[in-house]
């Protein structure tokens, strides 16, 4: 039975730095300390580099999901966040996104998180701790994968 695989978004699949070029100073300052919160922000981000390449890798010997927080007052993140998938990954995500602000309730064999907050400190299977020294980017995630499951 093929693994179940977690990916995040947000600085994993999806570049949230690159939005900000795309908006005016004038939302930049007026959501200063929460730019999540913008409406629409999480359909201007483009991919990580290598991120979509990658994924569609996963699909060939991995059950993958994305597994990724919206922010709560952001009702428009919701919707992007689907949209975002469709048009980065069409079929190959198809189904596959999971909206939760508690990834640990997962249960899977790995998850891809450039984070720990959120759940994925615990979560039960491997944590694969992407922008770190050992895994700082995809190629190096990637490399892992395909030592450690003969991709």
């Amino acid at each position: 039975m093929e693994k179940i695989i977690y990916v995040d978004m947000d600085n994993v699949l999806v570049d949230f730095q690159s939005a900000f070029p795309k908006l005016s100073k004038k939302v930049l300052d007026e959501y200063e300390n929460d730019k999540d919160d913008i409406p629409g922000i999480f359909a201007l981000m483009e991919p990580m580099p290598g991120a979509i390449e990658s994924f569609i890798e996963l699909t060939k010997s991995f059950q993958p999901y994305i597994l990724s927080t919206a922010p709560w007052n952001n009702p428009s993140a919701w919707s992007d966040k689907l949209l975002w998938t469709k048009k980065y990954l069409g079929e190959h995500a198809f189904k596959r996104l999971i909206l939760t602000h508690h990834k640990n309730l997962n249960t899977g064999d790995y998850l891809i998180d450039d984070r720990t907050k959120r759940g994925a400190d615990s979560f039960a299977g491997e944590h694969i701790h992407l922008a770190t020294e050992k895994f700082p980017n995809w190629p190096a995630v990637m490399k892992y994968l395909r030592s450690k499951e003969r991709l």
